[in-house]
């Protein structure tokens, strides 16, 4: 049985298996860079061990520093988070020559999940539907034309190389695939020496929707229900919620079948995510298998009642799952906000430095993973993820105004935060009324509306302070007896300072 965890991560999510492991009396070790000397993961985990420098590649990435700590701490298990090396198959296989514990996939199941097209062919024999394109790796231009031309424009080619967004060309005809194919493969051989491109049906106003998954290693598995995450910016997720407006019972169940037959045909085991793209037409197609926790489990645990984290601790033990499917109930609704540092109005550009001031959101059903203290500081070398604010209701609407006055609440001093725009997409129509797609952002013109917002509420705010100024010389006034000389200048001066302390309160 495991006894004393490595978290190999940093931030929210080494502070949240931390916590689990504490509640279950695992013993818990912490690592850090030169950056991450002062972070709470360090104060509160059992043991700390320095690593190295600030970026990555010196430390939170360098796989033989950590396996050093693992072996010097008697750590018996690495939990892996999210980002850095969590689906990083050679650290899985490193942790398993050397007799420790991965809390997660397999080595070579993790492999698997990673290369998109033995993934795709897996699930293709699984009878698991997928984006309908090329069965295989194109051997040339010629043969993405061919193929283009027999699924129907538009089409995406993909990297299989690619990631995050990067390796991809929307194309529309023929001319705008050759251009795309060049470029494409220009990328590919940049980034890993070599090319290699699928060509798929390029779907317009898709919802990305994904399953959470759990397989012990006795060949149980189960679907913890779907997650709609289709607001995203530059194919990163912002807002995620379950269940889905457009997932009712049959759709849930039909779906989650899939899933477990996709987790099957991989031979997965532990905890990782399906991820979708459901066309306009209702039709569901996978895309991936994120090998992994993630990090918007948070709201699974919300509606399931279940910690994520110790059921991961409890597959990698070899304990079966305490559950069968049928034992599974959906209870309310959840939202996840992911307080990003960053400037929206400048692409999304991150933003970094001090934190001098912080005041969490807190109560009925409302949940706040954060590293943030005051006096803290947001890395330039690290992702701008700094909290996941979610809420929970017995209905969608309770835990969507439940989510707006903790965004209210939520107090970031020193940095930039993507909650002004949550704010406007949680308030506007199309949100209320379940209208997503992954091209949200752009198809509602978003950020003019936030941009709109902001200036609504300066001067509404700049009405206040002067009518709040008048209303306090007007008091000064009475009780003067109506002497200009007397009553006259205090007002001035206190309606003044009234004004400033407004200004400052806007600034803010």
């Amino acid at each position: 049985m495991i006894e004393k965890v490595l978290i190999a991560n940093r931030g929210e999510i080494a502070l949240r298996v931390i916590r689990t492991c504490r509640a279950l009396g695992i013993g818990t070790v912490a690592i850090y860079s030169d950056e991450d000397t002062n972070s709470l993961h360090v104060k509160q985990a059992g043991e700390a061990y320095h690593i190295g420098r600030a970026a990555p590649a010196e430390s939170y990435l360098n796989q033989e520093k950590i396996l050093d700590v693992i072996k010097k701490s008697g750590a018996d298990a690495v939990h892996p988070g999210y980002g850095f090396l969590s689906e990083n198959d050679d650290f899985a296989l490193l942790c398993e020559k050397n007799s420790v514990n991965f809390i997660g996939p397999t080595a070579d199941s993790m492999n698997l999940c990673g290369d998109k097209m033995r993934c795709k062919a897996a699930m293709l024999k699984a009878n698991v539907p997928t984006v309908p394109g090329s069965p295989d790796l194109v051997k040339d231009v010629e043969e993405a034309v061919s193929i283009a031309n027999e699924i129907g424009y538009p089409v995406l080619l993909k990297s299989v190389y690619g990631g995050g967004g990067r390796g991809i060309r929307l194309a529309t005809n023929d001319a705008e695939l050759r251009a795309g194919y060049e470029s494409v493969t220009g990328e590919s051989i940049a980034a890993v020496g070599k090319s290699a491109i699928l060509v798929e049906k390029f779907l317009e106003k898709t919802r990305h929707i994904e399953y959470q998954m759990a397989r012990d290693k006795h060949g149980n598995t189960v679907h913890l229900f779907e997650r709609e995450c289709s607001i995203q910016r530059r194919n990163q997720k912002l807002i995620e919620q379950t269940p889905s407006p457009v997932v009712d019972a049959e759709t849930r169940k039909r779906v989650g079948s899939i899933v477990c037959d996709a987790a099957e045909a991989v031979d997965y085991t532990n905890l990782g995510t399906a991820e979708f793209l459901r066309a306009d037409t209702g039709e569901f197609y996978f895309i991936e298998i994120n090998a992994r926790l993630q990090v918007e489990h948070p709201i699974t645990e919300y509606v399931s009642g279940l910690d994520l984290v110790k059921l991961q601790i409890d597959i990698a033990n070899g304990e079966p799952l305490p559950f069968k499917q049928k034992d599974l109930v959906m209870n309310g609704y959840a939202i996840e906000c992911r307080i990003n540092a960053e400037d929206t109005f400048l692409d999304f550009a991150p933003s970094t430095g001090p934190v001098p001031g912080v005041e969490l959101p807190a109560g009925p059903g409302v949940r706040c993973d954060t590293y943030l203290y005051p006096g803290c500081t947001v890395s330039p070398f690290y992702d701008s993820l700094m909290a996941k604010l979610v809420t929970w209701g017995q209905t969608f609407d309770e835990s969507r105004r439940r989510m707006l006055v903790a965004l209210d609440d939520f107090y970031i001093r020193g940095v930039e935060t993507s909650i002004p725009l949550y704010k406007t997409i949680l308030r506007s129509d199309e949100y209320k009324e379940g209208q997503l797609s992954t091209d949200f952002l752009k198809r509602y013109n978003m950020i003019e509306r936030l941009e709109n917002d902001i200036a609504e509420d300066k001067k509404s705010r700049a009405d206040a302070a002067m009518a709040a100024a008048v209303m306090h010389s007007e008091f000064l006034k009475s009780r003067a007896g109506g002497d200009d000389n007397d009553g006259g200048s205090g007002s001035a001066v206190d309606a003044d300072a009234g004004h400033r302390h407004e200004q400052w309160r806007m600034q803010q």
